[in-house]
């Protein structure tokens, strides 16, 4: 059977079940006794071992299959959770994430991942780092053997406790067979046989069913009852061939009297949880219990308690190939809508209305079908600024809102890097070390807000820190020192203006080069890739009190609503979206101040800038004019005056790439097809706003 045709899916749904379980880890690391997380967690490793087996994908299958041993011992209180186990856990879901990467770029998901699923096993084994070495439970002393993962029960506590009383060995033995061995589940049988020959296995780990269908890894631990001493039992198993190790423990009143603390603390939590879930209200969705295995696997049982799922996978490529298309249906409205006006055919008008407001009904469908939520890409974040808080020995908490914004998908596909930069900049440089924020009196855990919001036409997203703020004159001094700019101009700038320097190729304020920031990469990067899909990025600081990043981005960058302008025989569009009004001064009213053409707008004086000598329009000069259209742009806080000759009006237009031909031009992001067949180059207000 061809699996090939199902790769695409398997790549979709794999993405899927590893940032629901990085999520699902990070709950369960703040709430390490909510075993309903770990249930989630156990179903979702479950899910994927199953779709990479049928795939064929055998070591992320083998991989995930020891994830779920572990975690299979923590849902069943036989252990639980501690820094070491999230850590591996960690360490497990990156190299699946590896080997799905590997997979999407056409390999076959191979990684080598012995070191993780060695740590894993040694989890199972009971074998968990502590202060001073690795505790054991095969090498324990027989007193501490009660942390081992098996757990009696009352009836099999009592037959060890009654052997010893009447003078039986009672033995903790732990085999491990070797890595080579073909037949495991045959090695195994063969050593339950030998002990069954000289007295009675009491409970094993994993199960005698687990084991007789290799469902487990090298090794197995069981208590056993027997006339024989630990060394002899030792010594006849090693006898048998392919074993690689055995130890055997003899348990004493005092081990068992251990076990059976361990024990009735493991039933007592267990009837907890349970009278907990019995007494909680009906109503209470948080408190509901999870379905078990069983039940979800039911005929009908779905996540949404019996509804069929009503949401479908699309390839991207084809909702590429539907914009496109009805870009074209776009530009043929407008051309239609121009023909009809200029036939003046009742019929022909009315009809063309209709198709106009069908067209546009189908214009949001196409335009909603492109929105992705940016909890796409926040997704990532908890995971990543845990792993960063961590390695810089740094508490942080991060606080999400507003993840349910949409952005086109254009949009959500280059913005996730710029993110990722802000952010790390917000820890490392924002967030002060442990002891910096108890001297200053804040809490020892630091605080990064990462919020979204739409504001008109455009999404706003705010990376904010509660860190040591920027001081302006400390920007300035590094900026001086690196040669980024003179002592001359340093004086004369202001503090916003101090905060862009950020932005300057090669400029770090960081005073040791590490491995995440201080080599003068990264917000250089972010502002000019924000600038490239028609955004700006913003920043306020209160130096002491913590630092406000805040990007500004279209909702859109397919097709937009703009204005056309008139320059002589040349058309051109700028997008509504940066546009704050259009008015008309006298030539009697522009100013000359060092070199620079100003007008008074609103209380203030902002530049003046013609468009017809920029782009060198060769039949309109405005200063042959005794007034002069205007339309005042907005790039943050600032604005410029775009001198123009007549208003065409305004239209939705489609924007085109002005192709790899055709070099980068300045304060032109693209072009349009407009209705009477012409094409009218878009403006980037951008650009005339430094």
């Amino acid at each position: 059977m061809d699996m090939n045709q199902y790769l695409s899916m398997f790549i979709d749904e794999s993405n899927d079940h590893l940032q629901s379980l990085n999520e699902s880890m990070m709950g369960l690391e703040a709430n390490p006794e909510d075993l309903s997380i770990v249930q989630v967690i156990f179903r979702s490793a479950h899910t994927l071992k199953g779709m990479a087996a049928t795939m064929g994908f055998e070591d992320l299958a083998s991989l995930t299959h020891q994830m779920e041993n572990v975690l299979d011992l923590v849902r069943n209180n036989k252990l639980r959770m501690q820094d070491f186990i999230f850590d591996t856990l960690f360490k497990s879901l990156d190299a699946l994430e590896s080997m799905v990467e590997d997979i999407t770029s056409g390999g076959e998901g191979k990684a080598d991942v012995s070191a993780i699923v060695s740590s894993l096993q040694a989890i199972v084994r009971g074998e968990i780092p502590v202060e001073g070495g690795t505790a054991s439970a095969a090498n324990m002393p027989a007193s501490q053997v009660a942390e081992t993962p098996i757990h009696l029960d009352e009836f099999q506590f009592s037959v060890l406790e009654q052997s010893i009383q009447e003078g039986h060995h009672a033995l903790y033995v732990d085999v491990t067979i070797r890595k080579d061995c073909q037949l495991k589940a045959v090695r195994a049988y063969m050593v339950f046989d030998l002990l069954e020959r000289s007295g009675e296995v009491v409970k094993s780990f994993p199960s005698v069913q687990d084991i007789e269908q290799e469902k487990f890894d090298q090794s197995f631990s069981l208590y056993y009852i027997t006339q024989k001493n630990a060394d002899q039992i030792q010594a006849m198993i090693m006898n048998l061939s392919e074993i690689d190790k055995v130890t055997a423990v003899a348990l004493d009143q005092e081990s068992l009297k251990m076990l059976g603390q361990e024990t009735a603390a493991a039933v007592s939590e267990v009837a907890a949880t349970a009278t907990v879930e019995e007494t909680a209200p009906a109503a209470s969705v948080a408190s509901k219990p999870l379905p078990t295995k069983d039940e979800a696997n039911k005929p009908g049982a779905t996540k949404t308690g019996g509804a069929p799922s009503r949401t479908i996978r699309v390839d991207i490529e084809r909702l590429d190939v539907l914009m496109n298309l009805f870009s074209e249906l776009l530009i043929d409205r407008v051309r239609l809508e121009q023909l009809a006006s200029e036939v003046q055919n009742g019929d022909l008008t009315e009809t063309v209305e209709h198709m106009g407001r069908v067209s546009g009904d189908l214009q949001n469908i196409v335009m909603k079908l492109r929105m992705v939520p940016v909890d796409t890409v926040f997704n990532r974040f908890p995971r990543m600024l845990r792993d960063l808080a961590k390695s810089l020995d740094k508490k942080v908490d991060l606080i999400v809102t507003g993840a349910e914004t949409e952005l086109d998908r254009t949009v959500i596909d280059e913005i996730g890097d710029p993110l990722v930069h802000l952010l790390r900049n917000a820890v490392d440089h924002g967030i002060e070390s442990i002891a910096d924020r108890i001297a200053a009196g804040k809490p020892e855990t630091g605080t990064v807000h990462l919020r979204a919001f739409h504001s008109g036409n455009h999404v706003f997203i705010e990376i904010e820190e509660d860190g040591t703020g920027i001081y302006p004159e400390k920007v300035l001094k590094s900026a001086v020192k690196k040669g980024v700019i003179t002592q001359e101009q340093a004086k004369n700038m202001t503090d916003d203006e101090a905060y862009q320097l950020l932005f300057a190729p090669g400029f770090s304020t960081a005073e040791v080069i590490s491995d995440v920031s201080g080599r003068g990469v990264g917000l250089d990067v972010v502002k000019s890739k924000i600038s490239s899909l028609g955004g700006n990025v913003t920043i306020y600081s209160s130096p002491g009190k913590g630092t406000n990043f805040s990007v500004q981005l279209p909702l859109t960058l397919s097709i937009i609503a703009a204005m056309l302008i008139r320059l002589g025989s040349e058309k051109y569009a700028i997008p509504l979206s940066s546009i704050v009004e259009t008015g008309i001064v006298q030539n009697t009213q522009i100013r000359t101040i060092h070199g620079n053409k100003m007008i008074e707008f609103r209380n203030s004086h902002i530049p003046l800038v013609s468009l017809s000598r920029l782009f060198s329009v060769p039949d309109y000069d405005e200063s042959t004019e005794e007034e002069t259209e205007i339309v005042v742009v907005r790039k943050g806080e600032r604005l410029v005056a775009l001198a123009v000759q007549d208003f065409i009006g305004q239209n939705e237009i489609v924007i085109k790439n002005l192709g790899k031909y055709l070099p980068e031009i300045q304060g032109i992001s693209g072009a349009t097809i407009l209705g009477d067949g012409q094409v009218a180059l878009i403006i980037d207000p951008n650009a005339f706003i430094k």
